[in-house]
Order: structure tokens, then sequence, then C-alpha cells
């Protein structure tokens, strides 16, 4: 009997978990749906969707600078290393671009933008909730999700490819300085070796990914921000919970999108 009420007690547990599970996916497809719906609906917030982009892309350029630099300059140092055992160290160049430009860039990127901007959306719409401001917004007869929501996602999913190709560019000379000074590999011919392998497809392919990360961070952070509850311990609880389902998001999606691309250039 006792094995038998633990098994239920198991059991009820888990269709909990499973049923808050698929209320939560069902609660972000529709603000999906709905964030899609108004961002082609006018009027366009054009001056919040500029804000929200200077916030989130001006304001992230140093940090994601400075990862993006050490980034190429470890990824050269360990390459040359690895190259040099079988004397190619003048391939050094076009590994590092491609492990850049394809797949450290943008992922790097999105990690330390969703950890910084989707937490700060959360915080933001959270304290909005708390104190009823959105509420206030409703009866005034204000759409919350055209005001507050789509500027956000857009600004994200705007800004994220420029900021990747600012780290794809600082992680490739990082990685000509390294190379240059540390293994005596001519600047020119890294550069030379990049600029006749380096394809625009895979510029591309790393650059497509940065939309759909820019829009997984920005559902994610206004998801949380709009569901907070439980007063300023719930802002902190949604802070730390978009931190680590962005992270996670863009870590799972990045496999299927480089698996599509890369369908799609075979295709082409």
């Amino acid at each position: 009997m006792k094995g038998v009420a633990l098994t239920r007690g198991l059991l009820l547990i888990l269709g909990g978990r499973v049923t808050e599970l698929l209320q939560q996916l069902g609660d972000v497809a529709l603000l999906t749906g709905r964030t899609l719906y108004h961002a082609f609906k006018p009027p366009y917030e054009l001056r919040a969707l500029i804000h929200q982009m200077d916030h989130v892309g001006v304001k992230s350029i140093s940090i994601c600078a400075i990862a993006a630099v050490f980034t190429g300059l470890v990824l050269a140092l360990q390459t040359t290393y690895g190259l040099a055992r079988f004397g190619a160290k003048a391939y050094v160049g076009i590994v590092v671009s491609l492990s850049m430009v394809r797949e450290l860039g943008p992922v790097l990127t999105a990690l330390l933008v969703g950890g910084r901007v989707g937490s700060g959306m959360t915080a933001e719409l959270g304290a909005m909730k708390v104190t009823e401001q959105i509420d206030a917004m409703r009866a005034l007869g204000a759409n919350h999700i055209k005001k507050l929501v789509v500027p956000r996602v857009l600004s994200v999913m705007l800004v994220l490819p420029l900021l990747t190709v600012l780290a794809d560019v600082l992680g490739i000379l990082g990685g000509m300085v390294i190379s240059q000074y540390e293994f005596h590999v001519d600047a020119h011919l890294y550069l030379t070796t990049i600029w006749r392998n380096l394809r625009l497809a895979d510029v591309l392919s790393g650059l497509g990914k940065t939309v759909f990360f820019g829009f997984l961070i920005g559902i994610v952070g206004c998801y949380n921000g709009l569901e907070v509850s439980g007063g300023t311990e719930g802002i902190g609880r949604a802070t730390t919970a978009t931190v680590v389902t962005s992270a996670i998001l863009v870590l799972i999606s990045d496999f299927f999108l480089t698996k599509f691309f890369w369908w799609l250039e075979l295709l082409a």
C-alpha cells in the first residue's frame, strides 16, 4: 500500500509539473502571437524602439568587445599550438575566422546580451507589474504589449546582429595579434587566408542565428517580467529564471539553427 501511495504521489507531482510547463508554453506562444501581430500593426512606436536599441546595443558594446577580443586571443593561441604540430600555422586565420563567424561570435554575444538585457527587461517589467503600472496602462486604454513588449523584442532582434559583427571583427583581429607576436604568423598571410576562404554564406549563417536568438531573449525577458508575482522577491526569482532560460534556449536553438542553415547551404 505504501508503494502504491508513493507511486501515486510521484505521478501527481509529475503531472502537475507537466501541466504547469504546458501552461507556460501556451502563455509564451500567446505572447509571441500578440507581439508579432502588434509589431506589424500601426502606429509604430519608433521613439520607444530607438530608446531600447540604445539601451540594448550601445550599452552592451563594451562587454561584447572585451569578450570577443579575449575569445579571439585564446582561440588563436590554442589553435596555433595544435596546427604547429603539423606545420600548418599559416592556416590559423581561417580556423579562427570560421569559428568566430559561424559559432563563437553569435553564441557568446547572445549569452552576454541575454544575461544583461534579458534580466534587465524582466526586472523593469516586473517592477511595473508589482507597482500596478501595467494595470494603470490597461485602465487608460493603452495596449501594454504594443507599448512595452514590442519595442524591447524588436530592439534585441535588430541590435544583436550588429553586436555580433563587432564581436566577429574584434575576435579575428585579436587572433591576428596573438598569432603574429606569439607564433610569428605574418599578418598579411593571416588576413589573406581569411579573404580567400571565408564565404558570404559563413557570415550570413552566423548573423541569421542572432535574429532568432534576439527574439528568444526578448520574449523570455518580457514574459517573465509580465508574470512576476510576490513582490520584490518575485522579481529576483523571475530575473534568475530569465538568465537561465535564455541561456539554455540559445544553446539548444543554436544546434537546430546550425543544422537548418547547413541544409540551406547544401540546397544552394
